[in-house]
């Protein structure tokens, strides 16, 4: 039987920039906001918070959820490699508690190559998943929320 797989992702701004993390593909370079899987019995909150931590070497406080999305694998372009995956992702605004830089943390992502500051005003000419929610991250985190994006990517 197949399963949803809760995710919960950090939006953090800073600065004018968002911080991604840079993966690879055949098809090249991508960008996915920090975070990952829920653990059984884990609230999202500290799921966000443990995945940024692994991620980014970096602690985050939570500000409150913005956007929620569902990823249907079969409805989207990657349906040949992501079979029958379906996971809904909770996308926090987050703050940095420190100044530190964010570098690649001890329990990095699969692929992952390292950790961006992506400038907002750009944001359409990075390939960041999901692609559809550049616009409104350009906007920032102050809209109200959440927001429920439907299935998107």
């Amino acid at each position: 039987m197949k399963r949803i797989r809760n995710s919960a992702k950090a939006i953090i701004i800073r600065d004018g920039c968002l911080l991604a993390i840079l993966k690879t593909d055949p098809l090249g370079d991508y960008y996915i906001l920090p975070g990952g899987g829920q653990h059984f019995g884990e609230p999202l909150t500290e799921t966000v918070q443990r995945e940024v931590l692994e991620e980014t070497c970096m602690h985050v406080s939570v500000r409150g959820l913005r956007f929620i999305r569902d990823y249907i694998s079969d409805n989207h372009e990657f349906a040949a490699v992501e079979n029958k995956c379906h996971q809904v992702e909770f996308m926090f605004a987050c703050d940095l508690l420190s100044n530190d830089q964010p570098r690649v943390g001890n329990t990095p992502d699969d692929d992952q190559i390292d950790v961006c500051w992506l400038l907002l005003e750009h944001l359409m000419d990075y390939r960041l998943y999901p692609l559809s929610l550049r616009p409104r991250l350009m906007e920032g985190t102050g809209s109200p929320g959440p927001i429920y994006l439907g299935d998107i990517n």
